[in-house]
Formats: structure tokens, sequence, C-alpha cells
């Protein structure tokens, strides 16, 4: 029997039988990869200066899709770490501060999202929940700076046991968490007083990753709702300037990594601008990039596609050859 193009196909149809096309669908939907279940509590005997705190937490879901999460955390109490560890770490970590305008933290976007890559390249992950500034702490503006702070403290003095580098730790910071990691960055000055041995260590990073952060504290260029919730309503111009980054000074900070778009409507890219402008003043190394498409808060999963989804491996890039990590 001849087989023509006609009878080849009409062949191939037949193959394709309803049960067939039916297995080719898959039987479950994607669905969001589990929580890592290790944390660390920063505080121990309970985060200092919360004798007037009487908020509840709480964490909020906002995803409708089975495939990812979209979670908040607000009204944090009792500050954790949230640890991945890599497949095969390298010895490199991070601390990962995200953003929430500092009325709430998010969890995934900016947080486990990002560590999960970040984890996939050897990199052991640490995602901060931090206390909010306007929940009666003692410490008001300071209050989730004193967490960054015994964060990083805490994540060095386990290094040795964690079989990780204390002189190779980074921060990554994405838009109000990029505010509280320019902070923690910037400011030489401890914000409590030491509770046990790990403070002891120093808090500052050996580099920095600030993704379109919230930089600036004064018109016109402010996050506005950041600016409030950290400040209050009607802040004075000495404490818009205090906690302004681009008016802070660098001088001996270590390397900084920028990033922002230019469509970025809530967070407007001069932030960024005037922030690389004052640590190029200071002498900071410092390298920025800036895309012209991504708004504001992509993440990972929100840039996928896109020019910006570039980022993680222009960070890896760029911490290889400031040491923080070895790449093939």
């Amino acid at each position: 029997m001849s087989l023509n193009r006609r009878t080849a196909l009409g062949l191939a149809a037949l193959a394709v039988t309803p049960a067939t096309a039916h297995a080719l669908v898959p039987l479950t939907e994607p669905t969001a990869p589990p929580d890592p279940v290790e944390t660390l509590r920063l505080w121990p005997a309970g985060a200092p200066g919360g004798e007037r705190v009487t908020v509840t937490p709480r964490v909020v879901e906002r995803s409708t899709d089975p495939a990812f999460h979209d979670r908040f955390a607000q009204y944090t109490t009792d500050p954790i770490l949230t640890v991945l560890r890599p497949a095969r770490p390298n010895g490199a970590s991070l601390l990962l501060i995200p953003g929430g305008g500092y009325k709430w933290a998010v969890i995934d976007k900016e947080g486990l999202d990002c560590a999960r890559v970040f984890a996939a390249a050897g990199i052991t992950c640490f995602v901060l929940r931090y206390r909010l500034p306007g929940d009666g702490w003692a410490a008001g503006p300071d209050a989730p700076l004193q967490d960054a702070q015994r964060a990083m403290r805490l994540i060095r003095a386990r290094a040795a046991d964690d079989g990780l580098d204390p002189a190779r730790i980074a921060v990554l910071g994405a838009s109000a968490g990029g505010h509280l990691a320019g902070l923690l960055t910037a400011r030489p000055d401890p914000t409590y007083a030491p509770v046990d041995a790990a403070d002891a260590d120093p808090f500052r990073p050996e580099l920095s990753i600030l993704l379109y952060p919230v930089a600036t504290m004064t018109d016109p260029f402010v996050h506005a709702g950041s600016r409030a919730e950290l400040l209050g309503p009607a802040p004075s111009a000495d404490a818009t300037t205090a906690y302004s980054l681009e008016r802070m000074d660098w001088t001996g900070a270590p390397p900084t990594f920028l990033l922002h778009a230019l469509d970025d409507e809530a967070v407007p890219v001069e932030n960024s601008l005037g922030l690389l402008s004052a640590l190029r003043t200071h002498n900071v190394p410092v390298e920025a990039h800036l895309f012209e498409q991504g708004g504001h808060g992509f993440g990972i999963r929100l840039i996928a596609g896109k020019p910006a989804s570039v980022w993680p491996d222009l960070v890896l890039a760029w911490g290889a050859r400031h040491g923080w990590i070895t790449q093939s």
C-alpha cells in the first residue's frame, strides 16, 4: 500500500483518539511550592519596647490562583527569619527584606519567590518578617531597623555552625524593604541594647542590593504612604532628612547594587537616581540598572518574559565580581 500525504494525515488524525488527547492534559492544577519549615526567632525573650503594643498578628493571602502565593504579614510582634537552604550551598548568604510600604511586609513576591531563585544558585537565604513602625513599639521608626540589625547579627553569629562564610553576607531589600536595607547598610549606630552574645557581631552587610527602593522621605519624589507609616502624617524637616537615604553619610559603606524601572509610578526612579548620586559622592562602589518597563514591585513572577527579568543574573554576576559568590 502506498502512503501518500493525504493518507498519512488521515492516519495521524485517527491516532489521536479522545483517550490519547485527554492523557495530554495535566491531571492536576499547578500548585504553589511548599513553604520552608525552618524559622528563627529574632528575639527569644520578646522584641524590645513592646509594652504598649496591642496589635494582633495576621497573614493575608491575596492570590486566588493555586499556582502561587501572594501573602503579606501585618502587625508582627514576634519577628522571624525563614530559612531556605540550597541543595549545594556555596558559603554565601543573603538576608531578604521584602517591601510593603511599612504598612505590612510582603512574604512571597519579594521574599520567598526571590529567595528560591538565589537558593538555586547555592546561596543560603534568610527572609525577614519584621515589625512595623506604626504598631506602638517604643523605638517607633527604628523598630524595623532593630529587627534588621538583629537579623544580620544572628546570621553572622550562626555562620560557622551553618557552614557559611561570615564575610560573605549580603542584604537584598525591595521597595520599603529597600529603604530598610539602606538604613541597615548606611547607619553605623546600633538601635537596641545587646541581648546576647550574637549582638557582639557587626550588623553591616558585605554587599547591599536595593530593588526599586523607597530612598527619599522628602517631596516631590517621596512615596507618601511609606513616609506616613514610618514618620507619621506630619513629620518634621529634621525627621525627613534623617530618614532619607540620599541625605545620609555613606562613608565606608559596602558595594551597593541599584535596580529600578523607569515606568515605576509608585516609587519614582528619582529615588534611585538621588541615591546613586549620594553613593558616588561618598565613593561607595555602586552599580545601577534602569529598565524601560517593569513598574513597581515586580519581584520575580510579575517581570517574567520582560527584559528586566534578567535582574537576578545581573546581581549574581555583580556579586561574583565582589567575591560574594563563585560563578561557574
